[in-house]
């Protein structure tokens, strides 16, 4: 995952639209480009470049009844950002196709399979869409824990949890986290740890850098299969996420905030302009909680991130 995009730049950005298409087992739909083309063989979410004034909406439903003979009837925004190949630069939609009618049939003599999300193989695909499938891997929730709830259970499947406990020794934490995975054996794959790399590697889990961190890494510090988050604030920040390979952002602040009444803050309007040029997922922190949701989706979010909020929720 977060494979390094090429620093060179194409003059203009090609716009495409990629469907994501579930069954009733959860699997999702890839396809396998020709032979001849851009990428050929890799395997990749079906769909293709915009035309001159076509929406992302239309072009979607026109490619997938190009190529799949389907006619989609809803779909939602997953993850939108740009990709820098050494011969082109892509900007990827990505959408979730809901309902659609018609059986996907390989119209244009694409091999199509159908793959469970934890099975995707990100190094059998375009580089552009690992973090698409970080994106349909991560949950809408990231909840950070400075106390332990009396069940994280609470929470549900749709939630990631960062613990996070600043004036603790490492002893302290390590107690912490066994406690947890004994009571909640399941949250393994979801529950990172603060900036401690080391204890992350001992305990099997995985990290969420701080910033001053990214400065100083040159690759993402655990084997790919644990996340990597990382806490921005910038441009500069997201893009150096990207390039360590980290899996996920949090950005932040959105909002006011009690714990930094003082800090410029970003704004719906600010955190989308920053996201829309991120190469990951990007989580929306700072004076925000569940109920802002639905308008951090609109900004471009992978979901939303916090302590308080979530602790009153």
């Amino acid at each position: 995952m977060g494979a390094k995009s090429s620093q060179v730049r194409s003059t203009a950005m090609i716009d495409v639209a990629a469907g994501i298409l579930s069954d009733a087992d959860g699997r999702v739909l890839l396809m396998q480009r020709l032979p001849g083309k851009h990428l050929a063989g890799m395997w990749e979410f079906p769909g293709g470049k915009l035309e001159p004034g076509e929406s992302i909406k239309h072009a979607l439903i026109r490619e997938l009844y190009e190529e799949l003979g389907i006619e989609v009837l809803t779909s939602a925004p997953l993850i939108s950002l740009p990709w820098h190949y050494p011969d082109k630069s892509v900007r990827l939609h990505a959408l979730r196709v809901l309902d659609w009618r018609g059986e996907p049939r390989a119209r244009e003599g694409h091999p199509l399979r159908w793959v469970a999300c934890d099975n995707l193989d990100v190094a059998a695909m375009p580089a552009a869409d690992a973090p698409i499938v970080a994106a349909l891997r991560l949950p809408a929730q990231y909840v950070i824990l400075e106390t332990v709830p009396p069940d994280l259970r609470d929470h549900g499947a749709d939630t990631l949890f960062q613990l996070r406990m600043p004036d603790a020794s490492r002893d302290e934490v390590r107690d912490v986290a066994q406690c947890i995975l004994a009571e909640s054996p399941g949250l393994r794959a979801r529950l990172l740890l603060n900036h401690d790399v080391e204890l992350a590697r001992e305990l099997d889990l995985g990290v969420h850098l701080r910033a001053v961190q990214l400065r100083e890494l040159s690759a993402r510090p655990l084997p790919p299969g644990a996340w990597v988050g990382a806490s921005c604030h910038d441009t500069a920040e997201l893009e150096r996420a990207a390039n360590i390979g980290a899996d996920f952002a949090t950005l932040s602040p959105v909002c006011a905030t009690a714990s930094h009444p003082h800090a410029v803050r970003l704004g719906w309007d600010g955190f989308a302009r920053l996201v829309a040029d991120a190469r990951l997922p990007v989580y929306a922190l700072g004076g925000v909680g569940p109920g802002d949701l639905a308008a951090a989706k609109t900004a471009g979010a992978q979901g939303v991130a916090g302590i308080r909020a979530f602790q009153a929720a």
